[in-house]
């Protein structure tokens, strides 16, 4: 598929162009360029939309996908409602399989799936995760009930070696391939007074699973608060993405971003995505609570690596 900086999109007819086989098999990948701060500052509403927020992911029985250069992250969904999806390599890897150099994450943010990995069977039910290896050749989605459709959020980077798959579940008791995140790693931030009382759940973080750079998480707004990642902090060694969603058809959130004193927002609905560049913050005010996944890969997985912003500084 051609890059398509200039504007084609997931879910626009004039995007598609020849994907053959792979859109027949319900696999569509799109791809982004990176952008550099200094152009995204003169950006229009339109243009920071179309460069940086992902819509139209969560399409029944389709993959969709989208590649951006900026550290080759790949951000998409699988909703197998009626089919069994296969997760298969595009000529935009020009890979044998999709993870022959690459390793993923996902989360099930719908209802109850089975996600297949070389022949091994994984009952990933609602806000279950997975890191799935490098070498990983068969995958496969599917759904136990077509009414109530798993919905499979996926992060992809380049990987170096080969590190275990393993199921993520929030509770539960641990067993070979079962990882339960760790009370440690289930963390209670921010006040109702603030806004911003939150619990931030690490899936994919170093000393729980292993990865090579790939770091993941769900963090669950609590009622009435709203703020996001507030105060703000860049981080220029990890780009990071952010899926927000359990937001109602009339809500939605601010995401803001861009470089500390030249920010921009976005407005975002519920079940999109946004690509969020080293050099930018990335925090969001919603109407109401809402939940969100980041997904982050880069230099190092140290989640502490972060440089504050403080409020008064921000413009």
């Amino acid at each position: 598929m051609k890059n398509n900086s200039a504007g084609c999109r997931l879910g626009d007819p004039q995007s598609r162009g020849d994907r053959g086989q792979r859109e027949e098999m319900g696999i569509v990948m799109e791809v982004r360029t990176a952008a550099s701060p200094k152009d995204v500052k003169h950006y229009t509403t339109d243009r920071l939309r179309e460069e940086f927020l992902i819509q139209n992911l969560f399409q029944a029985d389709k993959i969709n996908l989208v590649y951006s250069h900026i550290d080759r992250i790949i951000t998409g969904a699988a909703v197998p409602v009626n089919e069994k999806l296969e997760l298969t390599a595009g000529d935009e890897l020009r890979a044998e399989y999709f993870l022959q150099r690459r390793e993923m994450g996902l989360i099930n943010i719908g209802g109850d799936g089975v996600v297949t990995v070389d022949g091994r069977v994984y009952e990933v039910n609602a806000r279950d995760g997975m890191y799935i290896g490098r070498g990983s050749k068969d995958i496969s989605f599917e759904s136990k009930d077509a009414a109530n459709p798993a919905k499979f959020y996926l992060n992809s980077c380049p990987a170096h070696t080969e590190y275990p798959t393993v199921h993520i579940k929030l509770e539960g008791e641990p067993e070979e391939g079962v990882v339960i995140v760790k009370d440690e790693n289930k963390v209670e931030m921010g006040t109702l007074e603030d806004s911003n009382h939150r619990v931030i759940n690490k899936y994919i973080v170093t000393g729980q699973v292993q990865s090579c750079q790939l770091a993941m998480g769900l963090t669950k707004l609590l009622p009435g608060s709203v703020w996001n990642t507030m105060p703000a902090h860049t981080h220029d060694r990890r780009m990071e993405v952010y899926l927000y969603f359990d937001m109602d058809d009339d809500a939605f959130v601010v995401h803001y971003m861009g470089e500390p004193q030249e920010t921009r927002h976005i407005i975002m609905h519920n079940e999109e995505a946004v690509i969020s560049p080293s050099w930018s913050i990335h925090s969001g005010s919603g109407s109401r609570a809402y939940t969100f996944i980041w997904g982050m890969c880069g230099e190092n997985q140290d989640y502490g690596d972060m440089d504050n912003i403080e409020n008064k500084d921000l413009r």
